[in-house]
């Protein structure tokens, strides 16, 4: 008795490619270019998927995947979170306002106590000069990247 084993035409799909197109169908989700159900159907169709071949059916007419991490100006991964929050539309950058609010705050407690001491001597210019200087470099290192 002669037992043929019929070989497959193509390579076994791995569980990386998997994962890559299951990232690919989750993104354009959540964009909105799939419904919840058909992104169901695909991600059940890719984790059922045997071989390469059959994957890229399943998002040919999608987008290709967006990287996975932010590149920084010298081309090294940024690392952390972003640095403006979603909600933030402010005129300038969120990490400078944050930075002008707390030299605001320090600069009103620093002349509340002054007030509060009585002294004649206005003591709180220099360390809200100082403060100053801080988000007016901070303003330029970021206009000078940008």
């Amino acid at each position: 008795m002669d037992i043929t084993v019929e070989r497959p035409s193509g390579i076994r799909a791995s569980d990386a490619e998997r994962d890559e197109i299951a990232r690919t169908i989750q993104q354009a989700t959540a964009q909105g270019r799939l419904t919840v159900q058909e992104a169901d159907e695909r991600l059940v169709q890719v984790f059922a998927t045997t071989y390469r071949e059959e994957l890229p059916a399943l998002v040919a007419d999608l987008p290709g995947p967006e990287p996975a991490t932010r590149q920084s100006r010298a081309g090294r991964p940024a690392s952390g979170p972003a640095r403006e929050p979603a909600w933030w539309r402010g005129p300038v950058p969120f990490p400078l306002a944050v930075h002008a609010l707390i030299v605001v705050v320090w600069s009103t407690l620093l002349i509340s106590r002054w007030v509060a001491e009585g002294a004649g001597f206005f003591w709180p210019a220099f360390p809200i000069f100082w403060l100053t200087a801080s988000v007016l470099v901070h303003a330029a290192i970021r206009r000078r990247r940008a």
